[in-house]
């Protein structure tokens, strides 16, 4: 496997596992099997990377009048739509995706804390201890 592929998959076996602990959670999400999973876990990557970015350029007069709080509301209902496009994996209303999609967040943050160095690369942890960061120069007094 080349070097380039491996902060994909890394990131999508993470989300793949975040899926999992939402399904185990919040009981409105369910999946029927390991493709569902796996599947709603690529999609909800690829909808992040796509259409987010849009959907929140679009909603950021609500973003800005609620202090940031919508980007939970935009959260849930992309969460809410992988939900109706990838087959096997359900989420009966819109609280459900809400919930589910805070508990997929966290779990993400908390797992990819492990796996991003301080330089911003993807790599395991105790293979990347950076001290503090000097930038050469002088000091003008």
């Amino acid at each position: 496997m080349t070097q380039g592929y491996r902060p994909f998959l890394l990131r999508w076996l993470l989300t793949t596992v975040a899926v999992v602990v939402a399904t185990k959670l919040v009981p409105g999400i369910s999946a029927d099997g390991w493709f569902a999973l796996v599947a709603a876990a690529l999609f909800l990557g690829i909808v992040n990377a796509l259409v987010r970015p849009v959907v929140l350029l679009l909603s950021l007069p609500f973003i800005l009048v609620t202090l940031g709080l919508f980007i939970l509301v935009v959260n849930a209902l992309l969460f809410w739509l992988v939900a109706g496009v990838v087959p096997g994996f359900q989420v009966d209303g819109f609280w459900n995706a809400f919930f589910g999609a805070i508990v997929v967040s966290l779990v993400n943050w908390a797992l990819s804390a492990f796996f991003r160095g301080s330089d911003g690369r993807v790599h395991p942890i105790s293979a990347h201890l950076a001290g503090p960061k000097t930038v050469p120069g002088r000091v003008v007094e």
